[in-house]
């Protein structure tokens, strides 16, 4: 197989417990930004908000390593879901909250009081969560709420590059190029696109050129 191509920009690195990289591009440097910003936030909480794939589940993780931040599970009792930590993140907020509010409130008020940091990720900003509790409606509207867009072209490119290298593999540009045209602008879709295409690869005893992602594109619709 021919060279790697080269990534199109250069990027900001972020290592995670995953093994894999963090890539901060201009759909996420603000969350990012945020995140650096710890400890030395305005409120307990901050919520990073996007759609399935822009990356908040990755960069929830990175932000554990970094700080050592604990997996929360949230509960009646703020102690309970703390159990001693300062530092915790709440994921899917969203999905769950409407059900639970008292709970976040007292969390909020817990983590305030204790000076606790907890990172809160949902697909919706909170204003569209269906918040009824006013007391914790006026708490969230004084947190730092970021959004993570979905990733622009340079940032698939180099997140598909890095994906085919992690599996040791190299391609041409222009196989990069024909699959950002025609695939789902999310990192999910290219984790899941580069694996299929590699087993095929492997299963074809053929290298990845433009036919065999077409072939592999074809076979997923």
């Amino acid at each position: 197989m021919s060279s790697s191509p080269q990534l199109p920009l250069e990027f900001d690195y972020r290592p995670s417990m995953s093994g894999e990289d963090f890539l901060v591009s201009a759909s996420n440097a603000q969350a990012v930004a945020w995140l650096d910003r710890w400890p030395d936030w305005p409120a307990p909480f901050v919520v990073i908000y996007g759609e399935a794939g822009c990356g908040k589940t990755h960069l929830a993780e990175v932000f554990r390593q970094a700080t050592g931040a604990i997996n929360a599970k949230l509960s009646l009792d703020p102690y309970e879901v703390m159990q001693g930590a300062k530092t915790g993140v709440l994921e899917d907020v969203d999905q769950w909250v409407e059900d639970h509010q008292q709970a976040l409130f007292h969390l909020y008020n817990y983590a305030k009081e204790n000076e606790a940091t907890l990172l809160l990720t949902a697909k919706k900003p909170p204003n569209a969560w269906g918040i009824t509790l006013p007391d914790l409606k006026s708490r969230l509207g004084a947190v730092p709420v970021v959004e993570i867009g979905q990733p622009d072209d340079a940032l698939m490119e180099a997140v598909l590059v890095k994906l085919f290298s992690d599996r040791q593999v190299k391609v041409e540009r222009d196989v990069i190029a024909y699959m950002l045209t025609r695939m789902e602008r999310s990192f999910a879709q290219a984790r899941e696109l580069v694996q299929e295409i590699d087993r095929f690869a492997l299963s074809e005893k053929r290298p990845i050129t433009v036919p065999l992602v077409r072939s592999v594109l074809q076979r997923r619709a």
